[in-house]
């Protein structure tokens, strides 16, 4: 289904619109013929392109709609390329998902059944999470959290060349303006410009 990837393509770069009309097409084309985990992860591609979209409705369905997906999937007969498509890699994407539409309550119970981050694991990965779900504490009004979270991430970052995480911590600071004028957020965002070589 090269649909879903051109679609995930479209949501990175920033056009949600076209990712969901990618994923939708994917969807009634494949939906006869696909197995449950690929149609789940389209359907996870759409929810996360109507949150994106801000259309709350929308994306909540979509999830639910993999959710189920997955719930039927059967490991012998899935393809192996597939296999990462479990109800905790939803789960995280859901968090991501919930923090778009500015939800954090949804957003810290879809991170209660995601999987806990491994302790010591540098990964791109686990930066791009902290900083999601460090965002969303930051959603929640708690700075404290969200900071310790937004230091783990940059720490992590700052050991990869990667386009798509400054552009996850440029959200992070982004949800730091209502706290701009304190020291500790102007202390991390003088951090987060130096390890990352972030733009001001």
């Amino acid at each position: 289904m090269t649909g879903k990837t051109m679609a995930l393509q479209a949501l990175l770069r920033g056009w949600p619109s076209e990712a969901i009309d990618m994923t939708q097409g994917a969807f009634e084309r494949a939906k006869d013929v696909a197995a449950p985990r690929v149609l789940a992860f389209t359907k996870l591609i759409e929810a996360r392109a109507h949150g994106r979209a801000g259309d709350t409705r929308a994306a909540f369905r979509a999830l639910a709609e993999s959710e189920h997906l997955i719930g039927r999937a059967c490991p012998d007969s899935e393809p192996d390329w597939i296999n990462y498509v479990t109800h905790t890699r939803m789960s995280s994407d859901a968090v991501e998902i919930s923090r778009d539409l500015h939800n954090p309550k949804a957003a810290l119970a879809w991170n209660n059944q995601a999987a806990a981050t491994p302790a010591g694991l540098y990964t791109r990965s686990v930066g791009l999470r902290l900083t999601v779900v460090g965002t969303v504490h930051l959603q929640a009004r708690d700075l404290d959290q969200g900071l310790e979270l937004g230091h783990q991430a940059v720490t992590i970052l700052s050991r990869v060349q990667s386009t798509r995480a400054l552009d996850y911590v440029r959200d992070f600071t982004t949800a730091l303006q209502p706290w701009r004028t304190e020291q500790r957020v102007q202390d991390f965002l003088h951090h987060a410009r130096t390890e990352l070589a972030l733009a001001s």
